[in-house]
Parts: C-alpha cells; sequence; structure tokens
C-alpha cells in the first residue's frame, strides 16, 4: 500500500499493523531464547558479570546500564548464561516494533511496516542483541530518537522533542555514542533545513531534559577525568586503521538488502512530501565521515541505517505495485539476507563443527563464545599441581577482562583464588595483596614482556579449546607461573591498558 498523504500534502499516518509486525517480532525474540543456551558467554558478558558486582554510575569504559541489567536478570533468574541472554531478546521484538513505527511515521502501511520490522534479521542486530553488547540497547536508543525526530519534523508536532530528549537522556546511561546521532542531524539540519527548528523552544527544552536526566553519569565522567574520551583514544590507536579500512564494507553487510535503505536515502531527498526529514539523508553520509574521522567502529552508524532502513521500506514497497513478480523477488531477498543473518550471528552450527567455518571466520563473535570453561580447568590444573604452600600465597593474573570474567565465573566453584587484570575497568578494582607472591597469569604477549612484568616465570602452555576455534585466547594467551619480585602495589601502575 502506497503511503497516505493529508489534504493538505503532508504525509498522513496509516493505522500500525499490530499483526504481522507483532509476528515477525516474536519470532526475532524467540529466536534469541531458542538460541540462548548455545555456545558459552561472550568475553563481554562475562565482563558485564563481574561490573555488576560493583555497582557505579559509570566504568571507565562505559556507563552502567548493561552490567546493571545483566545483574538483575542474574538476581532474578539465576547465574546463567541464558539468564543474562533472555532480557535482551525481549528488547529484540522492541526492536521490531520500533523499525516498523518508524515506517508507520513515513506513511508506511502493513507491507512496509513488516520490511521494516525484518531489519532485526541483519547480522549487526541479531549478533549485538544475542550476546546481550551494549549495541543492543543502543540500537533501540537509536531508533527511540529517530521515531521522535521524525514525528517532530514530519508531522510537526514540537512536543515530540521532548521525548526526544528523554530517550536521548536515558540513552547516555547504555553509551554516549548517542551524541553523534544528534550532532549529525544538526549539522544535517543547518545544510538542508528547515533551519528554524533549531530555535525551537521544544528542541532545547529536549536538550535540557537530555541534560538533567543523564546528569549523574555525565558528573561520573568529569569527576574522573572522563575516562571513556580515553578509552575512545585507546580505542582508535588499537583498531583505528582496521576500523577505517572495514568502514564502509561493514554498511554494506552487517544490515541486509542494501537496496532497500538505499531507496530511503534516494526518496528522501527526492521527494517533496518528505523534504521536512530530508536532513535524515544527509546526516548518515555526515556520521560516516565522522565516524572515519575518530577512527571508531564500523557499526557506530547502523542505528541511523536502521532507521533509513525503516524508511525506505515505504517506497520498496510501492516499487512493488502490484506485480506478483516483483514481490517474490523482494520475499526471496527477505528470506536470504534473513538466514544469512542468523547463520553468521546466532549459534546454528555444533561447535564440534565451528572450527574453520563461515561464521566464525567473519564474526569474532561466534569465536569468542567458545572454550570459556576448558580455559579455565587448564589454569585449574596448573593451580592444583602447585605445593600447598604456594597456593596459599597465589592470585590469578589476566591479560583481558574476558580471561578475568570467565575465572571469576568457573574458577571459584574449582577453588581458585580471586582473579585480577589490569584491563579496562579492572584496574581500578586494586592489586592483589603485597604478601601474594605466587601469580598465576592467563598472559598475552610473549615471554619477553611477560618477564619483563612478572620476573621469573614459567610457561605451563597454551590455552586450547577442544572444539579448535581461534579466538584470541588460543592464538595467543598461555599459561604462566610466576614469582614477582616487585610488591604489587609498585607493580600494578605498569598493569593498566585499555582496548
Amino acid at each position: 500500500m502506497t503511503e497516505s498523504l493529508t489534504h493538505s500534502g503532508r504525509v498522513g499516518r496509516q493505522p500500525m499493523a499490530w499483526l504481522p509486525v507483532s509476528l515477525i517480532a516474536l519470532v526475532a525474540s524467540l529466536s534469541l531464547l531458542v538460541a540462548a543456551a548455545r555456545y558459552d558467554y561472550h568475553r563481554d558478558e562475562l565482563y558485564f558479570r563481574m561490573l555488576g558486582n560493583h555497582p557505579a554510575w559509570g566504568y571507565v569504559d562505559q556507563p552502567p546500564f548493561t552490567p546493571l541489567l545483566d545483574r538483575l536478570a542474574i538476581e532474578v533468574l539465576g547465574d546463567s548464561v541464558q539468564a543474562i541472554r533472555i532480557p535482551y531478546a525481549l528488547l529484540f521484538a522492541l526492536a521490531a516494533l520500533l523499525a516498523a513505527a518508524i515506517a508507520r511515521e513515513v506513511g508506511g502501511g502493513a507491507g512496509a511496516q513488516s520490511l521494516a520490522a525484518s531489519v532485526v534479521f541483519g547480522t549487526f542486530p541479531l549478533t549485538a542483541f544475542h550476546v546481550g553488547s551494549t549495541a543492543a540497547t543502543d540500537l533501540l536508543v537509536w531508533l527511540g530518537v529517530l521515531l521522535f525526530v521524525i514525528r517532530a519534523l514530519l508531522h510537526d508536532r514540537p512536543r515530540a522533542w521532548l521525548w526526544a530528549g528523554l530517550i536521548t537522556g536515558l540513552g547516555l546511561y547504555n553509551k554516549h555514542l548517542v551524541v553523534l546521532l544528534l550532532l549529525c542531524l544538526a549539522g544535517a539540519l543547518l545544510i538542508t533545513g528547515p533551519r528554524r527548528v533549531l530555535l525551537s523552544p521544544w528542541l532545547w527544552a529536549g536538550v535540557v531534559i537530555a541534560l538533567v536526566v543523564g546528569l549523574p553519569n555525565l558528573i561520573y565522567q568529569v569527576a574522573h577525568g572522563l575516562p571513556q574520551a580515553e578509552m575512545a583514544r585507546a580505542l582508535a590507536e588499537d583498531k583505528g586503521e582496521e576500523s577505517r579500512v572495514l568502514l564502509v564494507p561493514m554498511q554494506l553487510v552487517l544490515l541486509g538488502l542494501p537496496p532497500v535503505w538505499t531507496a530511503g536515502v534516494v526518496t528522501l531527498w527526492r521527494a517533496p512530501r518528505w523534504r521536512p526529514i530530508r536532513a535524515l539523508a544527509v546526516a548518515y553520509p555526515l556520521m560516516v565521515v565522522l565516524v572515519f574521522v575518530i577512527a571508531g567502529q564500523p557499526h557506530y552508524p547502523l542505528g541511523l541505517l536502521t532507521g533509513l532502513f525503516a524508511i525506505g521500506a515505504v517506497p520498496t514497497v510501492n516499487w512493488l505495485g502490484g506485480r506478483a513478480s516483483r514481490r517474490v523477488w523482494l520475499v526471496a531477498g527477505v528470506l536470504v539476507f534473513g538466514a544469512i543473518g542468523v547463520a553468521t550471528s546466532l549459534p546454528v552450527i555444533p561447535d564440534s563443527r565451528l572450527a574453520g567455518s563461515v561464521a566464525a571466520e567473519v564474526n569474532q563473535t561466534i569465536a569468542d563464545q567458545i572454550g570459556w570453561p576448558e580455559y579455565v580447568e587448564q589454569v585449574a590444573a596448573v593451580y592444583q599441581a602447585l605445593p600447598a604452600e604456594d597456593r596459599s600465597r597465589a592470585v590469578l593474573f589476566t591479560s583481558n577482562y574476558g580471561e578475568a570474567g570467565a575465572l571469576d565465573r568457573y574458577g571459584r566453584p574449582r577453588g581458585l583464588p580471586q582473579v585480577y587484570s589490569g584491563h579496562n575497568e579492572l584496574y581500578d578494582f586494586g592489586p592483589p595483596p603485597d604478601d601474594k607472591t605466587v601469580v598465576i597469569g592467563v598472559l598475552q604477549g610473549g615471554p619477553e614482556r611477560v618477564a619483563q612484568l612478572f620476573g621469573s616465570c614459567t610457561d605451563q602452555g597454551r590455552l586450547h579449546n577442544a572444539a579448535g576455534v581461534e579466538n584470541e585466547e588460543s592464538e595467543a594467551a598461555h599459561i604462566y607461573v610466576c614469582r614477582p619480585a616487585t610488591p604489587w602495589h609498585a607493580l600494578w601502575p605498569a598493569l593498566q591498558h585499555y582496548s
């Protein structure tokens, strides 16, 4: 069905297509619930689980929402990988509904709303929501902001800026990337108009709401020396060049059906009825340029791109007209890209056959869910082989938060000692006591680097998993037994690192 127009030429909203959209949302949510127990934790999930045991207004590498949501899920549902994935499976359905609502705002009927909702079966949304990534909630925030920005601009409802401000303020407790969206939208409005909206008291009231709601998290950042700015610099140094190379290709493969969002961009620019929201078409290239300049991650623009996909669903469905052949091609495209998304995002391949698979090669998130209990068993074997006197003076230390999170999750039931790390927020949890003079380290960087930090060490072998899947641990992490001559309080500053 084509989009509706009011007698004034404005785009009218059609009824929400609750039945087909809800069915798509239900299937999306159920797909994640079914997959929740397969494989193991992702490294970020193990880290968030640790952070959730230390509630705060913020952490050096992120705001508090995701760790605290994981903590709540564990308190209610138990300490398991399924428990922390259930909330995100439910939020996944909300992502489908928001995409459909955006299509409705720009005049899309049931067909366009259904196509818009199907965007959640792209590789990026499936991956983010399956492992409870901060990018999952961030996608909801961006879609919510875009929904009310469109309502304010296209339907001349200035009070919608208040809701956009509220969602922005709440979103600051998950990630600060929504600020990039606001900057690009403001720049696009300056370029294409309507510029008068930048003087709207309703818009600035929304800005005030965002600042007031997000103030505690912002105060935390200022009080702690803007640690997320330092974190951003570390990410740019560590992965910046790779991110720049992958930025444009990832826009084409992480969401699926590029012709749909391309149709959205083109129609926004050409269609007079969408002139009030033409800025969205300009905001996206501005976003890509900005992310390239700051060496941000390739997925950063995908929240805006998802909104453009939802908008593009309207001209795409209009293009179908009454032609059955075109409809067949579109349905086939949705099914093919959805199948690719599922196959490259969810744990559909048995872990015994995962090594060397396309899914494990192209999506590091899948590989990072393999091997954690085995790695902990290997560390436990080294610990148990120590003399009793050494065990009483031993602590665990890891190169990264995934290893630390795995030892925290699986090590305590096996009688392993406390784990420490200098990675990101774990550094601020402090060093071990100085009387802990034996270190079982899960360390990367080679024996020379290990000896430089910890002195006398013996290599007990590389971590390995039975599935043979290559990930950061199986490729680079070794278990060492070290006896540092430098006390922990003096050694600790040299162990801090961000990535």
